[in-house]
């Protein structure tokens, strides 16, 4: 594993994510793909990964960005922060327009130039305090 691999998961955050090209979503995730993270709805393969991603897109206006990856066997690891404007429902919660930077670290399993499984730990509380779903400590 190395930067071919690298490549597919950058393309996940640059172009599906940030782009906005979901349909992208069959060329960089396998066809059983699982998403492990019970804060982010989603079925199963591209499809479930499209529609995950489309409700933080039409929710909030904004960017994720890449800050750290590396690779180590069949695994690229990814630590990102996303930052943008609370545009549209998220989770039940209407928009508030407030500005949101949340962080997280996703572990992309790779398997055959895709990405067959990804375990997500990001920050929940804070995205939720941001909204004021949540009051702040």
């Amino acid at each position: 594993m190395g930067s071919a691999e690298e490549a597919v998961v950058r393309r996940f955050y640059e172009e599906m994510n940030n782009d906005r090209k979901n349909e992208i979503a069959e060329e960089l995730f396998s066809s059983d793909h699982e998403m492990h993270d019970p804060q982010v709805p989603g079925g199963p393969g591209p499809a479930g990964m499209a529609a995950a991603i489309s409700a933080y897109q039409n929710g909030v206006d904004g960017h994720w960005t890449v800050e750290e990856m590396f690779s180590a066997g069949d695994r690229v690891v990814v630590r990102w922060t996303g930052t943008g404007t609370h545009v549209g429902e998220m989770n039940g919660i209407p928009p508030t327009g407030n500005k949101i930077r949340v962080d997280a670290i996703s572990i992309h399993r790779l398997a055959d130039g895709k990405i067959a499984e990804t375990w997500q730990v990001w920050d929940t509380l804070g995205f939720l305090q941001q909204l004021g779903a949540v009051p702040a400590s």
